[in-house]
């Protein structure tokens, strides 16, 4: 069976861009490892996944549960790609329009054979991978006519010779090129003719592909599903269990460590309780230091020491010495009381906790240390309690009574509506199925939601009442409600998670744009959304499944799964296994493994040899190690590169090469210089450069037309924006903007980047003269914008008509955000002396260094503002008596270095949030 995904990683906890994880090196594929011959996969393969599905027909069977949705999803790229009037480019659009009927009429066959593969019928499942190579090869090959289509945009626009269109004529395009593209064309023709002809061979039945209805999203400024939107919710039913456990952790201790053991079968929410526990404001008080480990993996005592440290420290462990390791933790951990929280330990290995037990009293001498350990395993719960011969028996986590599973079941399906009659009609027997099982209700609710009133009856019926088991049977639930998810695409984007560690924080952003890279949000012919709206769309509905959760930090949002949810993910991805350090391994060429990760401590010999071996078939490489030219320009069939925190010092030129590319992750890399090849990417949406060592942006940055996102700031005034940057009109994601005096660099380049979102900064703009040419940024008609920073240089004689240029830089409504630093004029424009009505979600104002401005502008009325900043506004003599009074909504109020403030509201009574 072809293998899908392979995931090889160091077992220190990776740090990439938006990933927070703590995790040992893993493995990860779709499908069966059986041809991947080597020592160390004998060595390491025996051991259980922590996930027993008990056979390998049970394992088979949810690995083919997601074969379907990948088909379709591929299909349906496919055929977007081949309507959209590429044929024409090479001049045989009869051949492409014959390759789109075949797809379609193959793709009807999915229905019935979906059904009977899950009867365990071999020539079925054998037909659909079968498909499925065929549809990825059409899929790369109609993808390299669009690349062909978009770079010939790029040329003949730059050459300015025409306007850019969609096609361009025959005879344009090199002869080599459209022999080749046309013979590879007919090979799939053929492909495809005896894979129809295999269908009805096997007696498959022709039905039209379903497409389910996706929930709406709610509309902007909705709050009513807000606490159901996420699974990040209060903590139910187990506050008494908190209290008792919080009193054994505070009690006085005469041992330097003690461990208690937290067990439970999975889906009882025992990392929810040590959480909570972990972040008690009485913990907070009585233990100096606090580190938690997610430690899901078998992995060598030095590790576990490593992924302590890193919590300890925030920062990468670049040794390997035990002994340097410890004297670290040890710098961290001496003369202080901490607590340690394992979540989720699997590990029986008595030698390993007595070593880890007899090192930390070595560190530290201080009495009252705790170490919190959760478990699904009653032996390890033994095995941990005997290292440190503890009295107390392990802490056994119960179920959670029926009217407390009933609350976490409605609050999911309703939110704090009414309960319709329907839900009602089912309450004792679903209760009956959650068994307990806070997880189960969560999961169970979720499922109803997205579900019609008229199903529910049926889904209890025919599913719910015929699970059986106690893990087995939160399993069963959690793939009944993958099985509901109503899109293969969103089945496809929940799959993909496997590819990232057990208690990985995804950064949703990131997420997205993964998705979008690999071809999973695809919108509807008929849609106005954006693939980005369909993303969070997405993410929307598979936390309502309870199958994704959401943390925020800060501004950001962050995204992780349940260690059982991830285990379902790595079941549909067929498996996950722990390999041991220092081993060697081939790959037989005919495997078909998609994503790969590979971390540093594999050797660049075998690394070269290993992605050699898989050139052909990957579609994601995630790896740390250094990637040579010829090496890389074999991947021809990259759709996402990730180099982030690696090695890597050069990116190599062959780059361009990689035409299918989308997104390129160079992240806290050492990369300085970026090859101009990189502009030859035309289908590139995602460029990421944050925290990396890149000076400079290639000249040819406007080539890149299909950008959407370019994850880069440079704090320099004087850093030189690439010419033409308007060309971008896709972009979406653009930092800053530094105005220049060149034509191509000046602030009308922004005027035709209608889709900005989030933030940007816009500097020099002291170079735009007047109004007229401050209009021509467009900023009010960016709604999507939601912070914008205006900055002028500081120390310049004059105020250049800043008034006038500050007038036509006026924002969109929906702006919540606003900055200015060094406007020197006396007088700001009316639209923000007017600002409650221009601006009425603005929350947040800050002026920066304003010196002329010797009165704050008026704010009388402004309901949304909850966040004002003054810095450095020497000229500022009072601030207004009633402000406060007339801005109820203020909460911070920041006045820092007005020299000359002489006066200032005394009514800070009259406002209660402030």
């Amino acid at each position: 069976m072809p293998i899908q995904k392979l995931t090889i990683c160091q077992r220190r906890p990776p740090r990439l861009r938006g990933i927070i994880v703590n995790a040992p090196f893993f493995i990860t594929n779709y499908t069966s490892l059986d041809k991947i011959t080597s020592s160390w996969l004998h060595k390491t393969f025996h051991q259980k996944n922590h996930l027993d599905l008990n056979t390998e027909s049970k394992a088979a069977k949810m690995a083919d549960a997601l074969i379907s949705s990948t088909i379709q999803v591929t299909l349906e790229m496919a055929l977007s790609l081949a309507s959209d009037r590429i044929g024409m480019l090479v001049g045989f659009e009869e051949d492409l329009a014959s390759m789109t009927r075949s797809l379609r009429l193959i793709k009807a066959f999915l229905t019935d054979a979906e059904e009977r593969q899950h009867n365990q019928e071999t020539a079925v499942q054998e037909w659909l991978k079968s498909l499925e190579e065929v549809a990825y090869d059409a899929d790369n090959v109609l993808d390299e006519l669009h690349y062909e289509s978009l770079r010939h945009q790029v040329e003949s626009r730059n050459r300015h010779k025409q306007k850019v269109c969609c096609f361009f004529s025959f005879s344009n395009i090199n002869l080599a090129f459209r022999w080749r593209m046309a013979s590879k064309v007919r090979d799939i023709k053929v492909k495809l003719n005896g894979i129809y002809q295999d269908a009805h061979g096997l007696g498959l039945v022709s039905r039209p592909v379903l497409t389910a209805t996706l929930p709406a999203a709610p509309a902007a400024g909705d709050t009513r599903n807000r606490q159901t939107d996420s699974v990040v919710a209060p903590m139910v039913g187990r506050a008494d269990d908190e209290s008792k456990i919080v009193k054994m952790l505070l009690s006085p201790s005469e041992k330097v460590v003690s461990v208690l053991p937290i067990i439970g079968m999975g889906g009882l929410g025992k990392t929810t309780l040590a959480k909570s526990i972990y972040n008690n404001q009485q913990i907070d008080g009585h233990f100096d230091k606090k580190v938690w480990v997610c430690a899901s993996k078998k992995v060598p005592i030095e590790e576990l020491f490593k992924l302590i440290l890193v919590h300890l420290t925030k920062e990468k462990v670049e040794v390997d010495v035990r002994e340097v390791i410890v004297e670290k933790i040890q710098n961290q951990l001496g003369g202080k009381r901490y607590l340690l929280v394992l979540d989720d330990v699997w590990d029986d290995n008595h030698a390993l906790w007595d070593d880890l037990f007899t090192t930390l009293k070595g560190l530290n001498p201080t009495d009252g240390s705790w170490c919190l350990v959760t478990t699904r395993s009653g032996q390890v719960a033994g095995i941990v309690s005997g290292a440190l011969m503890m009295d107390d028996e392990a802490y056994a986590l119960g179920r959670l009574p029926d009217d407390l599973c009933w609350s976490i079941l409605k609050e999911k399906v309703v939110g704090g509506g009414e309960v319709p009659y329907e839900l009602k009609a089912i309450k004792e027997r679903v209760i009956k199925r959650c068994d307990g099982l806070p997880l189960a209700a969560s999961v169970i609710g979720g499922l109803l939601r997205l579900k019609r009133k008229e199903e529910w009856q049926s889904i209890l019926e025919n599913r719910l009442l015929s699970f059986s088991g106690d893990e087995d049977r939160v399993m069963q639930i959690l793939k009944l409600s993958f099985d509901n998810l109503p899109s293969p695409y969103i089945k496809k984007c929940f799959a993909y998670w496997s590819i990232f560690p057990k208690d990985s924080e995804i950064e949703r952003n990131m997420l997205i744009e993964l998705w979008m890279a690999e071809g999973f949000l695809q919108a509807d012919v008929n849609s106005q959304m954006m693939m980005e709206e369909i993303g969070m769309n997405y993410l929307r509905i598979l936390l309502q499944s309870s199958l994704f959760e959401e943390i925020r930090y800060d501004w950001k949002t962050y995204y992780k799964m349940h260690d059982l949810v991830h285990d379902l993910a790595e079941s549909m991805s067929k498996s996950t296994k722990v390999i041991n350090n220092g081993d060697t391994y081939t790959v037989d060429n005919d495997n078909q493994i998609r994503y790969l990760t590979i971390d540093s401590f594999v050797g660049a010999e075998d690394r070269e040899k290993l992605l050699e071996s898989l050139s052909a078939s990957l579609h994601t490489l995630f790896v740390k190690g250094d990637l040579s030219d010829d090496m890389l320009m074999k991947l021809k069939n990259l759709y996402v590169l990730n180099l982030s925190r690696g090695e890597i010092e050069e990116l190599p030129i062959s780059i361009g090469k990689l035409m299918h590319l989308r997104c390129v992750d160079l992240s806290e890399s050492a990369i300085r210089i970026l090859p101009d090849s990189l502009c030859k990417l035309y289908n590139l949406q995602t460029l990421t450069l944050s925290y990396s060592a890149v000076d400079d942006l290639p000249k040819s940055m406007s080539n890149l037309i299909s950008l959407r996102h370019l994850h880069y700031y440079k704090s320099d005034k004087e850093f030189q924006m690439p010419l033409d940057m308007g060309r971008l009109i896709c972009l979406q994601t653009l930092k800053f903007f530094n105005v220049g005096r060149e034509k191509g660099r000046q602030v009308r380049e922004l005027g035709c980047l209608k889709n900005l979102k989030g933030s940007l900064e816009i500097r020099n703009l002291e170079l735009v003269k007047d109004k007229e040419g401050a209009e021509k940024t467009c900023l009010s008609e960016k709604k999507n914008l939601s912070k914008l920073r205006l900055e002028w240089t500081n120390n310049r004689e004059g105020d250049n008509h800043d008034e006038d240029v500050l007038d036509g830089l006026r924002p969109h409504p929906n702006l919540k955000e606003l900055s200015i630093s060094n406007f020197m004029s006396d007088q700001f424009p009316q639209w923000l002396m007017d600002l409650p009505t221009t601006l009425p979600k603005l929350a947040s104002l800050e002026f920066n260094y304003c010196n002329r401005c010797r009165e704050l502008l008026p704010l009388q009325n402004s309901t949304s503002l909850k966040q004002l900043e003054i810095w450095g506004c020497r000229g500022l003599t009072n601030l207004p008596g009633d402000m406060l009074h007339s801005c109820a909504s203020l909460q911070k109020l920041r006045v820092v270095c007005c020299d000359n403030l002489i006066s200032f509201p005394l009514d800070l009574q009259q406002t209660p949030s402030l």
